[in-house]
């Protein structure tokens, strides 16, 4: 087998529907590590996301996503970084609260695939 390449050095696999996008999302972790992004796809489980602010794998953060056809951030009490590639890296979402869980899902579940 061939080496692994930042492409498909994913450590773990995707489940559900993607939505692909081009929204904000503004991230904040430890000692007022802060920054924005933009969110390139998102599932009920994770986003791909794109910025400036360099983060790294393992590293935990919050989130707020401004999604469309919607007038308050959602947000996302624990995002995990799980892989980076030069300006993108995947989020998954460890900790988000019901209402903001049913929210996501309802919005990845009405687009069209």
């Amino acid at each position: 087998m061939s080496k692994s390449t930042p492409e498909d050095a994913q450590p773990f696999e995707r489940r559900g529907r993607r939505l692909t996008m081009n929204r904000r999302l503004f991230f904040f972790g430890d000692e007022e590590f802060e920054g924005e992004a933009t969110i390139l796809d998102i599932s009920t489980n994770g986003c791909k996301a794109t910025s400036l602010t360099e983060v790294k794998v393992g590293l935990s953060l919050k989130l707020s996503l401004f999604l469309q056809d919607q007038q308050w951030p959602l947000r996302i009490d624990q995002a995990v970084v799980r892989w980076v590639d030069g300006q993108c890296f995947g989020l998954e979402f460890i900790g988000i609260r019901p209402a903001q869980r049913e929210r996501l899902r309802s919005m990845v579940m009405k687009s069209k695939a």
